[in-house]
């Protein structure tokens, strides 16, 4: 299948973030995509995601880097996936990937591979190992 192609587009998403690129970042999702940020925002279209982080490029998150390690992409048909990733925006090199994000990635009416939903989480590894603790059965398989 194409996963080559898709961890190319998170590679280029990473790439526009490590630049400040906000028009760049946007042209990663779909004109219709929705990115709901670890801190709740939610973003509408391609156009409006990367106008908001050129804003966040210029101000808190100026010389940050985005680091993503895929941990799965999964099929769903020709022309749709989703990845699930771990990863970290920081200055320097981050001590932890403390977030995890999943995106659903399409391929776009240009034929190309865009983000069409991305939803970041922080990872809280107390709060989880308490409940794996206390509720054994909210362990997930290991993969």
């Amino acid at each position: 299948m194409d996963t080559a192609e898709i961890r190319t587009l998170l590679a280029r998403s990473q790439d526009a973030w490590n630049s400040g690129d906000g028009a760049a970042y946007g042209a990663c999702f779909t004109a219709d995509a929705t990115d709901v940020t670890y801190a709740g925002t939610v973003y509408h279209g391609g156009e409006e995601i990367g106008r908001a982080h050129q804003t966040l490029f210029d101000s808190f998150l100026k010389g940050t880097r985005l680091t993503v390690d895929i941990l799965e992409i999964r099929h769903y048909g020709a022309d749709t996936a989703v990845v699930v990733t771990r990863g970290e925006s920081a200055k320097g090199q981050p001590r932890k990937l403390g977030k995890l994000a999943t995106y659903t990635v399409v391929r776009d009416t240009d034929g190309r591979w865009r983000i069409a939903a991305v939803q970041k989480t922080q990872h809280k590894p107390l709060m989880e190992a308490v409940s794996f603790r206390f509720q054994p059965g909210t362990r997930p398989a290991a993969r």
